[in-house]
């Protein structure tokens, strides 16, 4: 009997831990929270963030290995625009960003009182306000790890959305996402916080993808804008633009178009050109000098060997200085760094073809800077001064110091009951339920080199529209209709014309955006309801509270 007994026990422990064993397997695999988070740039940082402070439990599921997209990708020459309208937790980035600088070991390669104070629009450098504008890609990136570890913010990285597949719906509601990995997500709200809008695309929101007419929505500055130039990014002199100066015949240089651009006002989908914002110094211990890419071929930048022999020597305009003798250095004039054309596919491509079309870039603009580096055809003054510069040593230490994170300036779009246009934009139109604001101009770069009838080469797709005031953006334009998912909210791909976005699409809006998404999605859990039946005074309240700026008073 007192045998039987012990092997009962025994057996009672094995399946005990053979159903914890099992168990845990399991719990390793699916994931259950309030609030899940897909995406890991600053928006989606500061929403998770925010979702803490109001006591839930979030899950940020990131693709990304390093927090904080573009921020910590290389823009720290901040699209400010107004930055009085830069509230809540994104002014507290910029504050965490001042207090970096305060520290005497943030100052490696250059003394503080040497960096001067130039930012874009504002100083870099505001004492009053304890901000700092203008910051080095670490250094963001530091301050996103610090928001993740200071507020406890449970991530997972590298963690892809299987958008086939992996997003379960049940009456209109995201019951759970799954990963590529296998991971299962469950939660009562989730936020899409990506640049490319793949959790609401693969949960069946309506979106769009390019330029609308404009006549859609009463624009003047949408759709196809040939023989508008509003930045220096054309073509000011008659530029061949065959292989055989004068021959046709010869075919097109590379990255122009054959086809016509199409009818002024017109829409298409087509996106605006992207790039790498790269981090250059000239400081010879913290410089690396610029990689021939595998596979160069110098003939893919004969056009620009024919802009400089136009007389363009505008080559250094756009090397924006950032603490310690480096640069944000981005796009500037007809033929840089933009990859004009080869970014339409992108939005909607698999994750297949967006690693070529992320590599094409980047093989690109790498040899755009060998090039100049190297080809004795580029002017010598030009060329000396460019061989003083090359990547910056201790940035993007692990990938080869270049950025981590292509300046994707447009993807998919959402469609929503309610669509922000250049109308509200320009403070032609007013605003329902603003939840933050923007300043910027309306910004759009280069969508696509053609030919002119005339037979030369031109940009097409580059405006700059100053707006009058900073404007509010809407609670509506990051909930989807109703009908169409009820606990989802974009506060990155909102819904959005194309040449507004252009105004919205700045990362402090970004960040203020997040918040708002993360705060309205803890309203709507308290209350059990769906996130479009968020009560605008409740969700006001809390965004006060929270020191957002949701209005511009003249």
């Amino acid at each position: 009997m007192t045998n039987f007994i012990k092997n009962s026990v025994l057996l009672c422990l094995l399946i005990s831990l053979l159903s914890f064993s099992g168990g845990a397997e399991k719990d390793a695999n699916n994931y259950d929270a309030d609030i899940i988070i897909y995406g890991g740039t600053p928006a989606a940082i500061i929403a998770a963030v925010q979702a803490k402070k109001m006591g839930k439990h979030v899950i940020v599921v990131s693709p990304d290995k390093h927090l904080g997209g573009l921020s910590s990708g290389g823009l720290g020459f901040t699209d400010t625009g107004n930055k009085e309208v830069i509230g809540g937790l994104a002014r507290e980035f910029y504050h965490d960003i001042f207090e970096h600088y305060q520290r005497d070991d943030a100052w490696k390669w250059q003394k503080k009182e040497e960096y001067g104070n130039k930012g874009q629009g504002t100083p870099a450098i505001d004492g009053n306000e304890r901000t700092m504008w203008i910051f080095e890609p670490h250094a963001a990136e530091e301050v996103f790890e610090d928001f993740v570890k200071k507020n406890n913010v449970e991530v997972l990285r590298d963690e892809w959305l299987d958008r086939a597949k992996g997003v379960k719906l049940d009456h209109s509601r995201i019951v759970s996402i799954t990963t590529l990995s296998g991971k299962t997500f469950k939660g009562k709200v989730f936020i899409d916080a990506t640049y490319e809008g793949d959790l609401m695309a693969a949960a069946g929101v309506s979106y769009t993808v390019g330029r609308e007419a404009n006549s859609e929505y009463g624009e003047n500055w949408n759709g196809v804008q040939t023989g508008v130039f509003q930045h220096g990014h054309y073509f000011k002199s008659n530029i061949d633009p065959y292989k055989t100066p004068g021959d046709p015949s010869s075919g097109l240089l590379p990255l122009i178009s054959p086809d016509p651009p199409g009818i002024k006002g017109e829409g298409d989908k087509k996106v605006q050109a992207y790039c790498f914002r790269m981090c250059l110094t000239k400081n010879p211990d913290n410089r690396v000098p610029f990689p021939k890419p595998e596979g160069y071929d110098p003939a893919q930048y004969e056009l620009l060997i024919r802009v400089f022999n136009s007389g363009w020597r505008e080559l250094f305009q756009k090397f924006d200085m950032i603490p310690n003798w480096k640069t944000d250095t981005n796009n500037h004039g007809p033929v840089s760094t933009d990859y004009i054309g080869m970014s339409y596919d992108y939005p909607d491509a698999s994750y297949e073809r967006r690693r070529e079309i992320i590599e094409d870039h980047e093989k690109y603009q790498k040899g755009l800077m060998y090039f100049m580096a190297t080809d004795p055809r580029m002017p010598k003054d030009l060329q000396e001064e460019l061989n003083k510069w090359g990547l910056a040593k201790d940035e993007f230490t692990d990938n080869g110091n270049w950025p981590t994170q292509l300046y994707v300036r447009e993807a998919r779009r959402m469609v929503s009951d309610y669509v922000m246009t250049e109308n509200e934009i320009l403070s032609k139109k007013p605003v329902s339920a603003p939840i933050g604001m923007g300043s910027y101009t309306l910004d759009s770069h280069n969508v696509q080199r053609y030919v002119t009838p005339e037979g030369y080469v031109q940009n097409e797709g580059d405006i700059g529209v100053s707006t009058p005031n900073p404007y509010s953006i809407s609670y509506n334009a990051i909930v989807p209709k109703e009908k169409e998912c009820k606990n989802l909210l974009v506060p990155v791909c909102l819904s959005s014309s194309h040449i507004a976005f252009g105004s919205i699409r700045m990362e402090p809006v970004f960040m203020i955006l997040g918040e708002s998404a993360a705060t309205a999605a803890s309203i709507a859990i308290d209350q059990k309801i769906d996130v479009q039946k968020v009560n605008y005074k409740d969700l006001k309240k809390e965004l006060l509270n929270q020191k957002q700026r949701l209005t511009f008073d003249l």
